[in-house]
């Protein structure tokens, strides 16, 4: 089973003075047939954070959504290059919403849809769970396609 990923770093987050830093990387799920986030995050002293505090970081809506269906949302689980855990934003619904976004009707079925290159495919995705984090595709990715394979986020 090959993985593919993409790696973006460092994303800060400050709760009560104490900083917090976390590492993003994009994998493509076999099982899912979708691009997976997956993430670490830790103090600055190396110690991992655990989801109450990950909770406290990221903005008050996906705190809301993750206050309702918690272990639907972010899973922990070992990452499949690195073998190490990390956390992910769970894929099961990603189909389902991506289709939302690229297919006109709703009936249509998921083959039927138009289909886009596979770019244009990762900045929709993106769009939707970065902001899970606050996180902004920059401006010359979307200029630039072959940026999409390895950029570091500031």
């Amino acid at each position: 089973m090959c993985f593919q990923y993409v790696m973006m770093n460092l994303y800060e987050a400050q709760h009560h003075g104490e900083e917090h830093f976390y590492d993003f990387h994009v994998v493509y799920s076999a099982s899912y047939k979708v691009p997976v986030l997956y993430f670490r995050a830790y103090c600055s002293d190396g110690q991992p954070l655990v989801l109450d505090e990950i909770e406290k970081d990221i903005p008050v809506n996906s705190a809301q959504l993750l206050a309702r269906s918690k272990w639907t949302f972010i899973t922990q689980e070992e990452h499949p290059k690195l073998n190490r855990p990390w956390y992910t934003l769970h894929p099961c619904g990603t189909s389902e919403w991506m289709k939302l976004l690229l297919c006109k009707e709703d009936a249509v079925p998921v083959a039927q849809c138009k289909i886009i290159p596979v770019e244009k495919y990762l900045v929709s995705w993106f769009s939707v769970v970065g902001q899970v984090f606050s996180l902004k595709i920059p401006f010359e990715m979307l200029l630039d396609n072959s940026l999409l394979l390895h950029h570091n986020i500031q």
